[in-house]
This record gives C-alpha cells, sequence and structure tokens, in this order.
C-alpha cells in the first residue's frame, strides 16, 4: 500500500485481446484507449497518485509518460501485479519503484482476485477511471464501488469495449462528454480538478 499524502486515482484499463470476449474487441477503439491511459497518467502523476493492476498493454504506455517528465515522480505511481504472473513479467514492471507484489493463488481467477481485492481495498480512492477493458472492467467496478462508494466514477465510454458497456450501464447520470469527447488531456483536468 502506498503511503503519502496525495490523493489516489484508480485506473482499470486494458486493451482487450481478439482471442477473449469478442464484444470487447469488436468495440474497442484501441487509439484511444492508448490516449486516454496517457493523458490520465500526465495530468494525474505530478499531482496526485496513479494506482493501477499490471496489464502489458497499460504498464508501457505509464512508464513512456513517467520517463519523459522533467522530474523523479516515481512515488506518484504504484503498479499492483499478482505473482501468478511472475514468470512473465514484463521489464516496464521493474522501472517503477512502488510495485505490490500479491500471492498466487491456486488458479488464474483466485489470483486476479485476490491482486484485485488488496489492489482497490487497501488504498483510500477518491476517482477510479475505466479505460477500454475485458471482463476485469466489471471485476473491478463492482469491488470499488463497494469499497469506495463516494468515489467519482469515470467509464470512458470512447475508448470502446467493457469502458462502454459500463458506461450504458449508468448513462443517465454520466457526463455525455465520457462517451463523445476525445480531447483526454483537457476533459481529465476537467473531471479531476477538485481532486489532483
Amino acid at each position: 500500500m502506498a503511503k503519502d499524502n496525495l490523493n489516489k486515482v484508480f485506473l482499470s484499463a486494458s486493451i482487450p485481446y481478439p482471442d477473449r470476449d469478442k464484444k470487447f474487441y469488436d468495440t474497442a477503439d484501441i487509439v484511444s484507449i492508448r490516449d486516454a491511459v496517457r493523458a490520465l497518467a500526465t495530468v494525474v502523476i505530478p499531482k496526485a497518485h496513479l494506482i493501477w493492476g499490471g496489464h502489458p498493454s497499460i504498464t508501457p504506455l505509464i512508464r513512456f509518460v513517467l520517463e519523459r517528465m522533467d522530474i523523479d515522480l516515481k512515488k506518484h505511481v504504484t503498479l499492483y501485479q499478482s505473482l501468478f504472473f511472475e514468470d512473465k513479467f514484463p521489464k516496464d514492471n521493474f522501472a517503477f519503484e512502488n510495485i505490490v507484489l500479491t500471492p498466487k493463488e491456486e488458479g488464474l481467477v483466485e489470483s486476479l482476485a485476490t491482486m484485485r481485492k488488496s489492489l482497490i481495498e487497501d488504498n483510500e480512492f477518491k476517482v477510479g477511471v475505466f479505460i477500454g477493458g475485458m471482463e476485469g472492467i466489471n471485476d473491478e467496478y463492482e469491488i470499488f464501488v463497494k469499497a469506495h462508494p463516494e468515489a467519482i466514477i469515470l467509464p470512458m465510454a470512447s475508448t470502446g469495449a467493457a469502458s462502454k458497456f459500463l458506461y450504458d450501464r449508468f448513462e443517465q447520470n454520466l457526463d455525455k462528454r465520457l462517451l463523445k469527447d476525445y480531447a483526454y488531456m483537457a476533459l481529465f483536468r476537467d473531471f479531476l480538478k477538485d481532486f489532483i
């Protein structure tokens, strides 16, 4: 668990795989997913603390942003990763100072559940941002809203995939810019201005 006085922003994101549930892959806007993750990291990291569960399509994007910042902000990011994937850790993982490794359980589903529970319940989040994603987005959303009922939820529907399905569930209560606005940098600055 990260210890600092910065507000914490939770990121749930991934780029869907074509060989998994087709509804996520077929509706995903991969360019928008990458743009949104980079914009979120750029807006959050200098002023707050970004925390996410390691995914091989997302972690390199955050590393890319972090490495291009003028000052050392490694304490502003925390990566959670399950030891289930220990033999497949991408080298990007080792660029982060704060890495929380959660136990390897009997199988993949159990290991991911342990990682997600620790990631979400061991931190005090003000905001949850959901970008692209597959079925894990839904799992993380359900844990997140129970653990942080007062937090702001931002399902970035414009990125498609699981985030669009999540947005559709609550559309009447959500800002329409989440669906139609691709100016992610300005969008995150606007939505997060009271939290970072």
